[in-house]
């Protein structure tokens, strides 16, 4: 069995990304890496190559600033990145730059891929998620935050990245066929200084509407993770390779879980979720075989 990683990345440093975080988590059960480095304004190839693993492969790309709206551009590099991986391979790993494998799910996601390498019904292999957000104590545990989302896919070239590249589809435009991994992607996404998360945000606004929205081009100098509807404490581990990153944390945000900014609809939909099992309007970019 042949697996390939890849993703696609551009100013890390600048915004603060753990690309080689992501990167090396799932390093350990790939066979080859693609990574698409953006022209930067910061030295994220320097970054990439100083990884000095073999294994990885640096394409070198520039993003289309006129896919900017919906976010399509990030769909674009990753598609980049996935027709690089050569056809004789059986998976391919997709991880995004703030996404990191805790090391005790890759035996589970090695041997769900060799357990469906041979099934042809199978396009892909779903993950769970943790979002965490404000520091990497809390994880949003409201409706909004998406439960589970495709990490592996074949390296088919009827299969493309789907809208801002959070998921995957097939042509002509439908919902891959998937099984679970049993494994659990970690999203950082929302963990960063406050100053460099209001900067992100300003920047990735633009990519869905084509120019920050009055909120975020407010002169406020650091994001404001107070603003946020249910969070829960977190219990358990932070992989290994993420936690230097986590020592190194130099900003303080406390949050009182009891505190819930909920709408009534989003309160239904936690109710129905913590207490029933059900997830109600839930989006399901993909067909979890039974």
């Amino acid at each position: 069995m042949k697996v390939c990683g890849f993703t696609f990345i551009r100013n890390a440093l600048k915004y603060d990304y753990p690309i080689v975080e992501a990167i090396t988590s799932i390093l350990p059960i790939c066979d080859l890496f693609i990574v698409a480095v953006g022209q930067s304004d910061d030295d994220t190839l320097a970054l990439i190559q100083a990884i000095a693993d073999p294994k990885i492969q640096i394409l070198h790309t520039t993003w289309d600033d006129t896919l900017k709206e919906g976010g399509k551009v990030l769909a674009a590099e990753t598609d980049k990145a996935l027709r690089q991986i050569p056809p004789d391979y059986d998976w391919a790993f997709y991880i995004q730059g703030d996404e990191v494998v805790h090391e005790q799910y890759l035996p589970l996601a090695f041997a769900a891929m060799q357990r469906h390498k041979d099934d042809p019904t199978v396009d892909g292999l779903l993950f769970a998620y943790q979002h965490f957000y404000g520091s990497y104590s809390y994880i949003g545990n409201a409706a909004r935050w998406y439960r589970h989302e495709i990490r592996i896919i074949r390296p088919r070239p009827d299969i493309f990245s789907y809208r801002d590249a959070q998921g995957f589809r097939k042509q002509p435009n439908q919902k891959l066929r998937v099984r679970s991994s049993g494994a659990t992607v970690y999203h950082y996404g929302w963990v960063r200084p406050p100053a460099t998360m209001l900067a992100k945000v300003q920047d990735f606004d633009k990519l869905w509407h084509g120019e920050p929205s009055t909120q975020l081009a407010s002169p406020a100098s650091d994001f404001d993770y107070s603003q946020v509807d249910s969070l829960a404490l977190f219990t358990g581990t932070h992989p290994l390779v993420m936690q230097p990153r986590v020592a190194q944390k130099n900003w303080t945000f406390d949050h009182d879980i009891s505190i819930r900014r909920l709408r009534l609809k989003d309160r239904l939909k936690h109710f129905a979720r913590k207490y029933l099992g059900l997830s109600i309007g839930e989006y399901k970019n993909y067909v979890l075989l039974k």
